[in-house]
């Protein structure tokens, strides 16, 4: 077998290992497809720009019995009832968490330098109860663009505890380059970022850089410095 066909197919078998964890409520009478396959299947479709439920049960059926059978669908493709109905019964925030861990697993093996932009942008086009822009915080991988995780700023609040909590998704981000804004150069959110990394030296020692810089730059502008920039203890 082709090495890229390795890689595939061992990227498919990690999706579908993280999809086994989740848990759903599920009738064993008059189930056929399992619901990992399914999910995967579901994701392949999106990735591939189905933007409905409707489509990506036409492009399933257009793959061929092969693909969906590389995802775990080895019963062949499923209708969009079916699609609908089993993501139906995984919570979004969870989902989001399964596929943010399987592109962490891929940009660490698609780059030995991992570098991640955690940033806030408003959604175009979309909105809320209140009619309002969602607005959300991000961890993009540089290495492959993807985003491997998000989160919902508060209505009542803004980026900077947004982020902690994005971060706390993250078990290990040791080797890891994370690039922040300079509104979240805080103590609390500093303690959130340094068990998660190798190089806490480095990090201490960019954060110090900051600080002299940025003190620099306040004294040339005019602006009254009011204090120093927090570092981590």
């Amino acid at each position: 077998m082709p090495s890229s066909s390795l890689t595939t197919a061992a990227r498919s078998q990690c999706l579908l290992d993280l999809l086994a964890q989740l848990a759903a409520p599920r009738k064993r009478r008059g189930r056929r497809h399992s619901l990992a396959g399914l999910l995967a299947v579901g994701i392949a479709a999106v990735t591939a720009g189905s933007r409905s439920f409707a489509a990506s049960g036409q492009w399933a059926a257009d793959a061929g019995a092969d693909v969906p059978a590389g995802l775990g669908a080895v019963r062949g493709s499923a209708e969009e009832s079916t699609f609908r109905r089993a993501f139906a019964l995984i919570s979004a925030r969870v989902l989001d968490q399964v596929i943010g861990a399987w592109l962490h697993a891929r940009a660490t093996q698609a780059d030995s330098w991992l570098v991640i932009a955690v940033d806030g942008k408003a959604i175009r086009g979309a909105r809320n109860r209140e009619r309002k822009a969602p607005h959300l915080v991000a961890a993009l991988a540089h290495g492959i663009g993807a985003v491997l995780g998000q989160v919902a700023v508060d209505a009542k609040s803004n980026e900077i505890p947004a982020v902690r909590d994005l971060l706390k998704a993250f078990a290990d981000l040791a080797g890891a380059v994370i690039t922040v804004d300079a509104l979240h150069a805080q103590s609390d959110t500093a303690q959130a970022i340094k068990p998660l990394l190798d190089g806490i030296a480095e990090y201490e020692q960019a954060m110090r850089d900051y600080a002299y810089h940025a003190l620099r730059m306040s004294a040339f502008v005019g602006q009254k410095v009011i204090g120093h920039l927090p570092l981590p203890e």
